[in-house]
This record gives C-alpha cells, sequence and structure tokens, in this order.
C-alpha cells in the first residue's frame, strides 16, 4: 500500500487539509486582527482541499474497481 503512488498521493491530501484545519483552528483560538482579516480565506482553502482531497479518494476508488 505505501508503494502505490495513488494512495501516497490520496495521503498527502488529506494531510493537507488537516494542516490547513488546524492552521484554521487556531487562529480562531487565538483571536485579534489576523483571524478577522483571513478566517474567511483559511475556510474557504479548507474546503477547497477538501475537494481535491475527495477527488483524489473518489479515482482512486474507481480505479481500484478495474474500470
Amino acid at each position: 500500500m505505501l508503494s502505490d503512488p495513488f494512495f501516497l498521493i490520496a495521503a498527502a491530501a488529506v494531510l493537507a487539509v488537516l494542516v490547513i484545519l488546524m492552521f484554521g483552528i487556531a487562529t480562531f483560538a487565538r483571536g485579534g486582527e489576523f483571524n478577522r482579516r483571513n478566517a474567511n480565506r483559511i475556510m474557504r482553502w479548507r474546503v477547497g482541499a477538501q475537494l481535491v482531497a475527495v477527488l483524489i479518494i473518489a479515482v482512486l476508488a474507481f480505479l481500484r474497481n478495474g474500470a
């Protein structure tokens, strides 16, 4: 499984979503001017990264079913 490049790409995409999510939560918890200016932008990045991760996982599942 770890030698499969598609799995590694999917894992990297999920990890990227996690990093963006944790960064967003940290800025929300901290508050302040940075949070007010960038909260929506950070969450838009998270949603976009989630979309990419889900698409990668869906393509991986499609390819694994022998299509």
